[in-house]
């Protein structure tokens, strides 16, 4: 078999200009190519870092947060006993007046809510049914009585609400 394309002989050179102007261009790509490599390299590690910034802000707010809830959580029975005493006027002109104004205070200032009040449509989300009551007067379920008041940081809930509940009476 012969071979339909020969070869040039080492160490000689081209002389077909257009084998010499391929040549030439892809000397003058590689750079360009390597240039160009590296721009994309700088730009993927730039995006890399704006992505590793926002998921670092975004872990500490969630850290945050979950540090703040579980310091309310604690205070939550103090806060209820309180509470307790002021709804019997067992604060009135005590020192504990002012406490607990300044634990609702502090509360508000990171956000903290009271979830469950009387007469308040009833959400499963957000409260616990201890007592249910048929009554005729309601078409929704709606909160009775308050045995326990709840509470929400932001939209998480930190502990729901203890409630009796009216029910609408089947007829």
């Amino acid at each position: 078999m012969s071979d339909e394309f020969e070869s040039a002989p080492e160490g000689a050179g081209s002389t077909d200009p257009l084998d010499q102007e391929l040549a030439d261009l892809f000397a003058e790509e590689k750079p360009a190519t390597k240039e160009a490599e590296l721009l994309n390299d700088l730009q993927r590690l730039q995006a890399e870092f704006v992505n590793f910034k926002a998921r670092v802000e975004r872990d500490r707010d969630v850290s945050r947060n979950a540090a703040i809830a579980e310091v309310f959580r604690s205070l939550l029975p103090a806060l209820d006993d309180l509470a307790l005493a002021e709804s019997h006027g067992d604060l009135e002109g005590t020192p504990f007046a002012a406490v607990l104004t300044k634990l609702r205070s502090a509360g508000e200032k990171f956000g903290l809510e009271t979830v469950g009040a009387k007469g308040e449509k009833f959400d499963p989300e957000l409260h616990n049914a201890l007592i249910q009551t048929p009554n005729a007067e309601v078409s929704e379920t709606v909160i009775a009585d308050v045995v326990s008041v709840g509470y929400k940081l932001g939209d998480r809930l930190i502990r729901p609400a203890m409630v009796a509940v009216f029910i609408p009476e089947e007829k």
